[in-house]
């Protein structure tokens, strides 16, 4: 047999998730000097991941990136087998016997826990089913999210704590011509939410989101933001941390977290600019020093009990240790936002307390043995960390190191890849989709956007998309 990666004996890989991660490790694939044949398999009709399902649809620049990636679909050598769920229609074991390789990029797929007494209660959620709600994922478009009360309580304070509030605390006119999803903006036109809090455990220093994130949330409309401006206050550690070289992002953070506890002034309204000013109906409230300890209620979520804390440490290592203070808040719904977290995927090594697959620059390891055939890349690699662009370089890496051992992946049986893929998908009576197939459905989405000034509307059942191509 020819040499593995030739004309006659292409490089058979299979990828595991169409997200950023699949698309930026079959186009270093594709981009090799080797001859390829990438089968890309996605559990939902749509392609692109949290680019699609989780960045927030009032940020429509960051999904742009969506047409850098249709491009990387075009080349001869790539396949997308969309509408498949591995491990179930397919198994992982079946992946390695019809491929040379199999690359894990399926992201991290929910959030951790806050581990405290009441955490199941109805109205309590995790920011993920809320985000994928709003943005139209099939797996969540049956959720039911309880916005009759005037207080909801988001746990966290990084990016996507950042979104879950900011599309709470928008009016309808600012959203309706974003990619948001019509059931989603049928709810949120309903809601009741005036008091939207952003909780975190550690101080402003430690802010999690962006700079830009926190700024948006002085251009609402409607809603104000509010810091106490008794909790800008910091301890020395802190103090040190934004003085010092690496502080200085940090320190940008902590200026804005300390324009928002500044006195607010009436506003001009709107619509009206000559008529007297008035006071922004809805307020977002950002607090520092607080962890949830207790959720309660009768059947439903009614009353968040939080511990005070104080930080203590040396600078960039400082820790957050409760002070026995309890306070409570009376709150309608909660959404826990404190770092996303893969899941298992049968047939693959995972390491539960990390919540990731354990690897070695992207090689997969059990028992800190590389497991043949297997690698990974993306957040189920490395954890939920860096922004889209970032998963470029990690893919970079584990296709370097797949490279490096080409000799080992050599086989001397044949492997059938996508012809064997259909076959196996073909006796299960599995409908899946290609490329193109995915493209009428996006056209579609797009079209019936169209006559609402949106970018798209788009298709939230998976019958609905699999309707387009009949």
């Amino acid at each position: 047999m020819s040499k593995l990666g030739s004309s006659d004996n292409p490089l058979k890989v299979a990828i595991v998730g169409a997200g950023p991660s699949g698309f930026y490790a079959a186009d270093a694939l594709i981009n090799s000097e080797l001859k390829v044949e990438i089968n890309l398999l996605e559990k939902l009709c749509a392609p692109y991941g949290l680019v699609r399902s989780g960045v927030a649809p009032d940020h429509p620049l960051i999904k742009k990136s969506m047409e850098k990636f249709a491009l990387m679909a075009e080349p001869d050598e790539f396949n997308y087998i969309g509408n498949v769920c591995v491990g179930k229609d397919i198994t992982v074991d079946e992946l390695k016997e019809t491929h040379h390789a199999v690359i894990i990029t399926m992201g991290a797929e929910t959030d951790r826990k806050l581990g405290i007494p009441g955490e199941d209660i109805k109205g309590s959620h995790t920011a993920t089913e809320f985000v994928a709600w709003y943005n139209g994922h099939p797996e969540y478009r049956e959720r039911e999210f309880d916005l009759s009360h005037e207080t909801a309580v988001i746990i966290g304070q990084g990016n996507v704590a950042a979104d879950v509030a900011r599309i709470l605390s928008k009016t309808i006119d600012e959203l309706k011509f974003t990619d948001i999803s019509q059931h989603a903006l049928d709810v949120l036109e309903n809601s009741k939410v005036k008091n939207i809090y952003i909780v975190g455990r550690r101080g402003p220093a430690q802010g999690a989101m962006t700079s830009k994130e926190l700024k948006e949330f002085g251009q609402l409309w409607d809603c104000d933001t509010f810091v106490d401006p008794a909790e800008t206050v910091l301890n020395k550690s802190s103090e040190d941390e934004l003085s010092d070289r690496n502080g200085r992002v940090a320190k940008k953070i902590y200026e804005l977290f300390c324009n928002y506890a500044e006195e607010k002034k009436p506003h001009t309204a709107r619509q009206f600019p000559w008529t007297r000013p008035y006071i922004k109906p809805k307020k977002c409230h950002i607090q520092f020093l607080r962890s949830p300890v207790e959720l309660k209620g009768n059947k439903k979520l009614e009353k968040i009990i939080f511990e005070k804390n104080t930080l203590s440490g040396d600078p960039f290592k400082q820790s957050a240790k409760g002070t026995g203070n309890k306070e409570e808040l009376d709150a309608g719904i909660l959404f826990r936002s404190i770092g996303y977290r893969g899941v298992p995927l049968d047939g693959v090594p995972f390491h539960d307390a990390w919540g990731v697959i354990p690897n070695e620059k992207g090689r997969v390891v059990e028992n800190e043995v590389v497991v043949p055939q297997l690698y990974t890349a993306g957040w189920i690699k490395r954890g939920p960390s860096g922004i889209i662009g970032t998963n470029k370089a990690c893919a970079n890496e584990t296709i370097a190191e797949l490279l490096q051992d080409l000799e080992n992946l050599d086989s001397k049986k044949k492997k059938l890849g996508l012809k064997k893929i259909y076959e196996i998908l073909d006796n299960k009576k599995v409908r899946y989709i290609n490329f193109i197939e995915w493209e009428v459905i996006d056209e579609q989405e797009i079209h019936n956007g169209k006559p609402k000034g949106k970018p798209r509307e788009k298709f939230t059942y998976t019958d609905e998309m699999l309707a387009q191509l009949t």
